[in-house]
């Protein structure tokens, strides 16, 4: 098939799953072309028959600001026309499947089908937004076939939209040899342990896009807990618009010197081996794809029971769930699990198998594959 994925390059789980989704297929024999607003870093280095088209916005002064939409519905329907595509998938309604929608009506005839995957953001947030309430309808309505990314995110759309639209589950996946396990560490998660826990201090792990709902501060609360009876250190892996301000919390609470921003890395990998505990407190949560990707680690993980997290983490075995903002009760979970390394390893240990039985890159890419080939036949 001839498959366009749609996508943010973004660090966070849309892009990242777009990224591997387009990777998967290309080495599936399909021809992809991938169409962003710039180079997906899990894409860097790109596979055969995958191309990479970036959207770019004209700057004419007539614009007040520059027209991303439509620039990139121009850019979809260039790939569709010139390609010949038989399946655009986009990763959120907004402002992917709107667009798509347009770059439909600019190629009359060509029977392209669309594919919509609903991550979140364009529900939990763009849905209580009069502004993009019916845009966001339109691009559920106007697609070939929606899928979500968790039962609990699919829910959320029908009950906010009252649609009655199937909806296919289709969860997040993460492909567990991309990520050593901190049993068999590799020589840089060796490294990095050395280098940043010299005299033995525990590790704990935050990966995100510091978005206001991946309530950063609760990390950095719970560290300050934990620091004040173990001798640990937080690293904080991604960037985004609270940032700045975790940091800034770290520095009120004492903490400053024993917190450490990696910033955006290629090498998560190696970060997740070296960890001992990922903390992931977020308000909400579609899926939690580094949770995911912290089990597949043998990491275990501290996360709130929020959103899709229980479809993820199983609590008690392969960490602990506990209310959003309880922060005294995720510290004490953090130093439970500090102070007992066989259940470090057991949680660990049996994360790793949850991935690879629920979360695996080739059953969940071959139902995507399924799913393509039933629109094009159904239409």
């Amino acid at each position: 098939m001839r498959i366009g994925i749609a996508c943010y390059a973004s660090v966070g789980g849309s892009g990242v799953l777009a990224s591997e989704l387009a990777r998967a297929l290309a080495r599936r024999g399909h021809e992809v072309h991938v169409i962003s607003d710039g180079t997906p870093f899990r894409l860097r280095n790109l596979e055969d028959r995958l191309v990479v088209h970036v959207v770019e916005p004209p700057a004419y002064d007539v614009f007040r600001h520059p027209p991303f939409e439509l620039a990139l519905a121009a850019k979809m329907a260039d790939v569709i026309r010139h390609a010949d595509l038989d399946i655009l998938h986009v990763h959120y309604a907004v402002p992917f499947a709107t667009s798509a929608f347009l770059a439909r009506a600019m190629v009359p005839g060509h029977r392209v089908r669309t594919v919509t995957t609903l991550h979140g953001t364009d529900i939990f947030l763009h849905a209580y937004d009069y502004a993009l309430t019916a845009a966001v309808r339109l691009g559920i309505e106007a697609s070939d076939a929606v899928t979500a990314v968790s039962h609990h995110l699919a829910d959320e759309t029908r009950a906010v939209f009252g649609t009655d639209r199937p909806i296919e589950v289709i969860h997040n996946f993460v492909d567990p040899d991309r990520f050593p396990p901190r049993s068999s560490p590799p020589p840089r998660a060796a490294a990095l342990r050395r280098a940043l826990a010299p005299a033995g201090e525990f590790l704990l792990l935050h990966v995100s896009n510091f978005r206001p709902i991946k309530r950063v501060g609760d990390v950095v609360r719970v560290f300050a807990e934990v620091r004040k009876t173990h001798r640990a250190r937080l690293l904080l892996v991604g960037d985004g618009p609270e940032h700045a301000r975790a940091l800034a919390l770290a520095e009120a609470l004492g903490v400053a010197e024993d917190v450490h921003a990696l910033g955006r890395i290629d090498d998560v990998a190696a970060v997740y081996a070296a960890a001992d505990v990922l903390l992931f407190p977020s308000e909400k949560e579609s899926f939690g794809l580094a949770a995911a990707e912290a089990m597949a680690a043998e990491v275990p993980v501290v996360a709130s029971a929020a959103g899709g997290l229980p479809e993820v983490v199983e609590d008690g075995v392969t960490g602990f769930l506990l209310p959003v903002g309880d922060v005294p009760a995720m510290a004490a979970a953090v130093r439970r699990l500090l102070d007992d390394p066989g259940l470090r390893r057991r949680m660990g240990a049996a994360g790793r198998r949850r991935v690879a039985e629920r979360f695996s890159p080739a059953a969940q890419v071959a139902r995507y594959e399924a799913l393509y080939k039933r629109i094009i036949i159904h239409q």
